[in-house]
């Protein structure tokens, strides 16, 4: 199976997780907390469930690693060359305070590149997928299907668009920020939940993501494919690609996710420089 046909089956499948999820959401679920007191609920492990066993059914010989089931040794996961990273449920949060801004994660990582990536919204059966060199697409619940593309330059009434988190942000990040507005004019902030920040961008409805908070590998891999297949880039505050590494913590440096040509980009890169 190509990597394009193995994308397309795993968009049904981050679909049949969202409808195990959705039987639970706003409906009083209960909460527990984690080692490192994140939420979990039964709606994240019954996607989990649904995830793992239908990619052992697609590609039984590609080793798993969800938040779900993280516990696993680097010894172990240094001998991996092609792995899923998942989060069954992204945007845990959203997810209790019953927001519609949660998604299904699946990436498909070799050797510590994304080969693609698909993000699913539970809510209204959503879907965007893609991967660099793969394209990526908007598939919409009724069937029709687009694809999508960053935006290079802002639109035409010149309002750049940085998207932030409405829980996450940092000195750090309000510091990158006033530096971008000194250098492309007054920003317009677009707040959205989980890895739907990375769709934002591949549609080419916003023109930055720049994350300098804490985040983990299953956040963010998933919509990392689909913005680098609609001509986008993931990069570190040392202007390098972004990538997956096997290693011993799971959380991510921070990065900066934006149009792979856009004309301000040196700039954005001097400013995380600089930091």
């Amino acid at each position: 199976m190509s990597d394009q046909q193995l994308m397309h089956e795993v968009v049904k499948l981050a679909l049949l997780a969202g409808n195990a999820i959705l039987p639970y959401w706003r409906a009083d679920v209960a909460v527990q907390s984690k080692a490192d007191d994140s939420p979990v609920t039964a709606a994240d492990l019954a996607a989990h469930q649904v995830i793992v066993d239908g990619l052992q059914a697609l590609a039984p010989q590609i080793p798993v690693l969800s938040e779900e089931d993280c516990n696993i040794p680097l010894a172990e996961r240094q001998g991996w060359q092609r792995w899923w990273l998942v989060d069954p449920l992204d945007g845990t949060k959203e997810f209790i305070a019953g927001s519609e801004e949660f998604t299904v994660n699946i990436a498909l990582i070799e050797n510590g590149e994304v080969v693609f990536g698909v993000v699913t919204m539970p809510t209204n059966g959503r879907a965007y997928f893609g991967g660099r060199g793969l394209g990526a697409w908007r598939a919409e619940a009724d069937g029709q299907v687009v694809a999508i593309q960053v935006r290079n330059t802002p639109p035409a009434d010149g309002r750049f668009t940085v998207v932030a988190s409405r829980r996450h942000s940092s000195p750090e990040q309000e510091a990158l920020l006033a530096g971008l507005g000194a250098a492309v004019g007054e920003l317009e902030l677009a707040n959205i939940g989980s890895s739907l920040k990375f769709c934002l961008l591949a549609e080419g409805s916003a023109d930055c993501y720049p994350r300098l908070a804490p985040t983990s590998q299953w956040d963010t891999a998933a919509a990392q494919g689909v913005l680098e297949g609609a001509g986008g880039e993931v990069i570190g505050l040392d202007g390098q690609a972004f990538r997956y590494p096997p290693r011993e913590s799971l959380l991510n440096p921070f990065f900066l996710a934006l149009p792979g040509t856009a004309r301000w980009r040196q700039a954005l890169v001097q400013l995380a420089l600089a930091m």
